[in-house]
C-alpha cells in the first residue's frame, strides 16, 4: 500500500527550520540540513519522515525506525538510536500536531471533491438574495438558501445545504452532504461530511390523542474554530439557543440536543449523547459512548471516562466514570471489587482454597 496516495509528501522542510517552527531543540545541529517531508508512526518511519514518542512503551518500535527525526522530551532521549536526530520538546504530541499541519496542510480540513473551474459550480444553486464575500467556493449540487451570508475563504462542499438566513463566517469548511439550518457559524469552523446542524430538536408534550410537537424556534451558534465530525447532529434550541463554544472539537456521530450549551475548548468523542438543556463548562473532555442526562451542569475541566452514564451534575475539575458516573476513585474501587468477587466465585466453582 502506498501511504501517501491521498496526501502526497511535502517538498521538504529542513530539520533546522522545523525545529525553529516548533520551538524545539535540535540536539545535533550538524543534521540541520536533513529534509522532512511527511509524518509517520515509529515502527515504519523511513527517510524523510518525522515521528514522536511519548513513553518507554515505544522502545520496541524504535528497532525498525528509519525516521529522519524523532520528537521526544528529555527523559526519553536515551531511547532513540544514534542514527536518528532528536528534536527535544516538553510537549512532543503538540509539536507533532503542529508539524503535521505544516507538512500536510490539505489534510487539515475537508478537501474539494472536484477541481473547480470557477468559484461557484454551474450545478450549484445560490439564491439571488444570498450574499457571498469574494473567494467563497461552492461545489456542485450545493444549495445556498435565501438571505444567507458567507464570508471570504469559506468552502461549501458538494451537495451541502445551507438553509435560509444562515450566517457563515470566514475560512470555514462545510463538507459534502452536510446541512446547516437556523445557525450562526463563526470563523474557521469545520463541519465534516453528513453533519446535521440546526434541525428541530426532540420535543413533545403528551396529550389525550398522543404526542404533541413542541415548536423549536431557537438557533445553533457555533463559535470560532469549532470542528464538528461526520454525521454528528446538533439540534437548534427550543426557544433559547444551542451553543458550542470557541475551539471545541466534536467527533463523529455525536448527538447534541436542543438548548445544550458547551463551553470553550472542550473535546467530545464519538457516540456521545447529550440531552437537552445541559450546560457544560470550558475544557471538558467526554469519552466515547457516554450518555449525559438533560438539565444538569458539568463544571469546567471535568473529565468523563468512556461509556459512562452521567445522571447528575458534576463539580468543576472532577474525574468521573461508570454507570451511574461517580468520582473516578470510587468507580475504580467498585470495578476492583467486582473483579475480586468474580474471581472468588470462579475459585469456589473450581474448589480452590
Amino acid at each position: 500500500m502506498v501511504h501517501d496516495h491521498f496526501f502526497p509528501p511535502h517538498e521538504g522542510v529542513s530539520l533546522s527550520a522545523l525545529a525553529s517552527h516548533l520551538g524545539a531543540e535540535l540536539v545535533d545541529e550538524t543534521t540541520g540540513d536533513r529534509r522532512i517531508r511527511s509524518v509517520s508512526p515509529v515502527h515504519r518511519a523511513k527517510d524523510g519522515d518525522l515521528c514522536y514518542i511519548l513513553s518507554r512503551k515505544n522502545r520496541g518500535e524504535l528497532a525498525t525506525c528509519q525516521a529522519s527525526a524523532i520528537l521526544c522530551d528529555a527523559s526519553l532521549r536515551s531511547l532513540v538510536p544514534d542514527h536518528i536526530p532528536v528534536l527535544l520538546t516538553a510537549h512532543p504530541h503538540a509539536a507533532f500536531a503542529i508539524a503535521g499541519a505544516l507538512l500536510h496542510p490539505l489534510a487539515m480540513r475537508p478537501v474539494a471533491i472536484v477541481d473547480a473551474v470557477s468559484d461557484i459550480a454551474p450545478s450549484a444553486f445560490v439564491d439571488p438574495s444570498a450574499r457571498l464575500e469574494p473567494g467563497v467556493v461552492i461545489e456542485p449540487l450545493a444549495v445556498i438558501g435565501a438571505d444567507v451570508e458567507i464570508g471570504t475563504g469559506s468552502h461549501i462542499g458538494a451537495g451541502a445545504i445551507i438553509g435560509r438566513g444562515v450566517r457563515i463566517g470566514r475560512d470555514c469548511s462545510i463538507a459534502a452532504g452536510a446541512s446547516v439550518l437556523s445557525s450562526l457559524i463563526g470563523n474557521g469552523v469545520i463541519i465534516h461530511n453528513g453533519a446535521r446542524i440546526g434541525q428541530d430538536g426532540f420535543g413533545y408534550a403528551p396529550g389525550p390523542r398522543g404526542m404533541l410537537k413542541i415548536v423549536q424556534i431557537g438557533r445553533v451558534i457555533l463559535q470560532d474554530h469549532v470542528e464538528i465530525g461526520a454525521n454528528t447532529t446538533i439540534d437548534r434550541g427550543t426557544m433559547d439557543d444551542t451553543v458550542i463554544g470557541e475551539g471545541t472539537k466534536i467527533d463523529n456521530q455525536v448527538q447534541i440536543a436542543h438548548n445544550v450549551r458547551i463551553g470553550r475548548h472542550c473535546a467530545i468523542v464519538s457516540q456521545v449523547g447529550i440531552a437537552g438543556s445541559t450546560v457544560i463548562g470550558d475544557g471538558v473532555q467526554i469519552g466515547g459512548a457516554t450518555a449525559v442526562n438533560g438539565h444538569i451542569q458539568i463544571g469546567a475541566g471535568v473529565q468523563i471516562a468512556a461509556m459512562s452514564g452521567v445522571v447528575a451534575s458534576i463539580p468543576a475539575g472532577e474525574r468521573y466514570g461508570g454507570i451511574p458516573a461517580r468520582p473516578m476513585k470510587d468507580f475504580l474501587r467498585d470495578i476492583a471489587e467486582i473483579a475480586s468477587r468474580a474471581d472468588n466465585r470462579a475459585k469456589a466453582r473450581r474448589g480452590d482454597t
